[in-house]
């Protein structure tokens, strides 16, 4: 097992990293002094709960714990105020007071859901993170929790760090071709921003990544959570630095909604939104040329999309940037490559050009 710290003085929490994690959910959530005298809620989807629900459930039971579950719609579109009302019901239901813990068992839409619900359940009760997938990753860091609006992603939320995330990475096994290549979009934005060395390793072992070489991956989720975390413990609460690790967000989360929250993966959305990144910071001149070419080669060797589908509507995905919230002041926000691993937060950058870029990713790499 591997272990990190996101240093966030008396509300630091420690990363688990390792395989069969979840059969000692119990033991670890005793080492945290989760309270036994109050009902723990576990929360999954319809795809990772009959798979991991039992597991979890069992171990917390043994360990003397109270334990009620429920189960939400797998996908983006889970990420809903009517689906955390559904929770909170739950929660009521199930006798969830101040002391109890919401646990997220699942990938990224899990965890900002159910982070959610933990964040404003009674103004706050403590949250466990336990991921499984590659790319809750980066979202189970951190303390992001968010649902959705049909005009903008993750526009309704708030910070709410947890006691621990317990990253078990025996469920990575189960993961479909698809959802493995997206997740592997954000651990290839880590080294984007901030270490080059990695994201000539993440390219050179692509291969292995996409087989889930247990070694490969291993090492490559914790340099990626070791990146999450050494940026959220400088700033907590998205002040400055943090932006950073929005690389490719901007433009990657209003495809997502323009696609209604189902055509693209948040991954593959992504993956297209920092190639956009890296064309505007070379139309900029903020970039030499290379990074938008070496920026487009990690990813497709990744199996990831670079170009934008020619049908999404250029006007729609303007105007859902708009609705962004690092849109600010009337003025776009973006975050561009310098080169390889090292990023800019850069402010008034005309629409015009943006728009142009958007254009530029339905040609591809001719544009």
């Amino acid at each position: 097992m591997r272990e990190l710290t996101v240093d966030l003085g008396d509300r630091s929490y420690p990363i688990y990293i390792g395989e069969h994690l979840l059969d000692r959910f119990g033991e670890t959530a005793v080492k945290h002094a989760l309270p036994k005298k109050s009902p723990i809620l576990l929360v999954s989807d319809a795809e990772v709960g009959p798979l991991y629900l039992p597991q979890a459930s069992a171990s917390l039971e043994a360990a003397g714990y109270t334990v009620a579950t429920h189960t939400v719609e797998s996908g983006e579109q889970a990420k809903r105020l009517d689906a955390l009302g559904d929770i909170v019901t739950t929660a009521l239901e199930a006798g969830l007071d101040r002391d109890s813990t919401i646990v997220a068992l699942g990938g990224g839409v899990v965890g900002d859901l159910a982070g959610f619900a933990a964040a404003s359940y009674m103004r706050g009760v403590r949250f466990v993170q336990a991921p499984t997938t590659i790319l809750a990753h980066d979202s189970s860091v951190g303390g992001k929790v968010a649902v959705n609006h049909p005009l903008a992603k993750n526009i309704i939320g708030a910070f709410h760090q947890p006691e621990f995330v317990l990253y078990d990475t025996s469920t990575l096994r189960t993961l479909p071709p698809r959802e493995v290549r997206s997740g592997l979009a954000e651990v290839a934005k880590h080294g984007l921003i901030m270490d080059r060395a990695f994201t000539e390793w993440v390219e050179a072992n692509a291969d292995r990544l996409l087989a889930l070489d247990p070694e490969a991956l291993a090492y490559a989720l914790y340099v990626g959570c070791g990146v999450k975390a050494r940026v959220v413990s400088q700033d907590e609460r998205e002040g400055g630095l943090r932006a950073i690790l929005n690389l490719g967000h901007t433009i990657g989360h209003a495809l997502e909604a323009v696609a209604g929250y189902g055509e693209l993966t948040h991954g593959e959305a992504i993956s297209i939104g920092m190639c956009g990144s890296a064309r505007l910071a070379v139309r900029l001149g903020h970039a030499p040329e290379d990074v938008y070419a070496a920026t487009r080669r990690v990813l497709s060797r990744l199996g990831l999309p670079v170009a934008l589908p020619a049908h999404f509507d250029t006007d729609a995905i303007m105007e859902a940037m708009m609705h962004d919230k690092k849109f600010r002041g009337g003025e776009m926000v973006f975050v561009l490559p310098k080169e390889i691993g090292v990023v800019d937060i850069v402010k008034g950058i005309p629409s015009s050009l943006v728009r142009d870029v958007v254009e530029s990713l339905k040609q591809g790499e001719s544009a």
